[in-house]
């Protein structure tokens, strides 16, 4: 901070950032996460990321670990600000029984999580560096979506009613990780969702 020019400090190629999460202060790790978690017992427990298209464009996706039942958001920008409000408003939209926690990338669009709990009450807790396995419902599910919103894409011209249609096409799918039951009967047994 004392340099003329307030570069980082540099390391060398084999130092490891490891349980340091720069940037996101106060961040619970993956590892601070309940057991009930691990093991999809329990429904509301949310994995999270950004999908990104061209001309700096982004969709918001949310999964739900146990009934692999999908949201998506419009985001305005992948600022903090725009990620936040946009969460906020879509997790306040759920039923108590979905608004339980979310796990996120250490991406730096969720900086300000503490805004988000204390706008939701959903604890956030964030995956170690370059581990994408950690969110694998996630990871899994925004393959699924790149059908609908392909790579150099554009994500400016899809509205929310659009995208509520693209979820909705993903939730009435039978999956055979859940014995060919569609994420949406998932939920529905467990609470009334409206879209």
């Amino acid at each position: 901070m004392h340099l003329r020019s307030k570069r980082k400090l540099r390391h060398g190629k084999r130092s490891t950032n490891k349980g340091v999460y720069k940037g996101i202060i106060g961040a619970k790790t993956i590892h601070d996460r309940p057991l009930e978690i691990e093991g999809r017992a329990t429904i509301g427990h949310w994995e999270g990321d950004l999908i990104s298209g061209s001309n700096n464009t982004h969709i918001a996706t949310l999964v739900d670990r146990k009934a692999r039942y999908t949201a998506l958001v419009q985001v305005d920008g992948k600022d903090t600000k725009s990620v936040i409000d946009a969460l906020i408003l879509k997790f306040n939209s759920f039923p108590d029984e979905l608004k339980n926690t979310l796990t996120w990338d250490r991406g730096m669009e969720l900086a300000d999580h503490h805004r988000f709990t204390e706008g939701t009450e959903v604890d956030v807790y964030f995956c170690d560096p370059r581990s994408p396995w950690q969110r694998g419902t996630n990871e899994n599910t925004n393959r699924l979506l790149r059908q609908y919103f392909p790579k150099k894409t554009s994500l400016r011209g899809f509205d929310q009613h659009y995208l509520d249609n693209i979820a909705n096409k993903l939730n009435k799918r039978p999956r055979r990780v859940l014995t060919y039951l569609t994420p949406a009967a998932m939920i529905e047994n467990h609470v009334a969702l409206t879209p």
